[in-house]
């Protein structure tokens, strides 16, 4: 009996201490540990440029975004046309040989006036490209009869000089970058080209960028490819003979490479490619997609002189109204229009164009995303320049 009391004892006592180790071991993974506390998700960083036009865009109607979708000239060094075209709702105007008159410090007094809004300035475009396209006399930089032939290290120091020219006459945006290439010296473009070859044109049409950046907004023009299409487009549409692959092999590289370095804008030439889009690429809806998707550009698309179009003399081309649309259903941001003291000798005014870009809003014919995209970027680059 004494013998069978002393073992359940011990029994018992091993059991306590089996279970005392077990309490003092370990706690395991499935054990009540406490659950690390996630991590907070970054706060995504809101851009305050686009913030600000965000809230400047809900203000708008129809008929105000139409109107800043224009870029427009008025000629003489009176700055009260120009203003005007500005009270009307464009975002800016283009100034031409008939606006510039004296020297820099005058030429900044009359941009002065144009600035309604300084939160908003206007864009004040001119197309400084030195050499055969000149419109400023205090320019002396290198063009591109020099450039061309020098290292793309001299584009760059070149155009800086040329910025620095167009900031001093209170302009905001060179229309001076040329990045067609050809080596044809009888193309209309020759003389202007950066490179006759286009790896060479596309490390100076970088450079050129490069050396505005920070100074003036730049654009790359003519796209896709003037130096392609022989003929000028201010009397014709040219046409390139060339195979898609073709010119992603040629007339892109330099396209590509201002883009890469950061240009703000890029200008669409009157000009076609059938082999990509029968219509001229400043009305293609292949080409502006081309631009956006392929060449990766997020920045303002302009066309060139929209009234390029009705002096060719074609009657598809005939009606200023429906050029607007066209372009603006294809992609276009900006449509720029080289004004006549007398507008309506082409049958154009403001309103008339308005008229016909909020109509197409209206029809369906332009969707409200395509419009509040165009404004969108237009005015983002307005607000960046502030």
């Amino acid at each position: 009996m004494r013998s069978s009391r002393l073992s359940a004892l011990l029994i018992v006592m091993a059991s306590l201490a089996l279970a005392g180790c077990a309490s003092a071991a370990p706690s395991s993974p499935s054990s009540t540990a406490p659950a690390p506390t996630p991590t907070a998700a970054p706060t995504p960083t809101l851009d305050p440029v686009a913030a600000w036009v965000d809230e400047r865009m809900a203000e708008l109607s129809t008929q105000q975004k139409a109107a800043a979708l224009l870029m427009l000239h008025a000629p003489g060094t009176d700055p009260a046309p120009s203003r005007a075209l500005i009270d009307a709702g464009a975002s800016g105007v283009i100034l031409m040989g008939d606006n510039i008159a004296g020297d820099a410090p005058s030429l900044a007094a009359m941009t002065a006036a144009l600035v309604a809004d300084p939160e908003l300035p206007p864009l004040i475009g001119v197309d400084q490209e030195g050499g055969e396209v000149s419109r400023l006399d205090w320019d002396t930089a290198a063009s591109a009869a020099t450039l061309r032939e020098a290292p793309p290290a001299a584009a760059g120091e070149a155009f800086a000089a040329r910025a620095a020219s167009v900031a001093a006459g209170g302009a905001n945006v060179n229309f001076g970058v040329i990045a067609d290439v050809t080596a044809d010296p009888g193309s209309f473009i020759s003389g202007r080209v950066l490179g006759t070859e286009p790896g060479a044109a596309g490390e100076r049409v970088a450079a050129a960028v490069a050396g505005e950046q920070g100074v003036v907004a730049s654009t790359l023009k003519h796209f896709p490819g003037h130096g392609a299409a022989p003929g000028d487009s201010h009397t014709s549409i040219p046409t390139a003979p060339l195979s898609r692959a073709e010119w992603r092999a040629g007339p892109a590289l330099p396209f590509a490479a201002g883009i890469d370095a950061g240009a703000e804008l890029v200008m669409t030439g009157h000009l076609a490619y059938p082999a990509v889009d029968a219509a001229p690429a400043s009305l293609s809806p292949e080409w502006h997609r081309v631009l956006r998707e392929e060449l990766g550009f997020e920045g303002v698309v302009v066309t060139d002189d929209m009234l390029m179009l009705q002096h060719n003399g074609l009657a598809e081309y005939a009606d200023p109204g429906e050029n607007a649309v066209r372009a603006v259903a294809a992609g276009a941001d900006l449509l720029l229009y080289v004004l006549p003291a007398d507008p309506s000798e082409f049958g154009i005014s403001v309103d008339g164009l308005v008229a016909s870009i909020s109509a197409a809003v209206d029809s369906g014919r332009i969707s409200e995303e395509r419009l509040d995209d165009a404004v969108r970027r237009v005015l983002e680059l307005r607000r960046s320049l502030a």
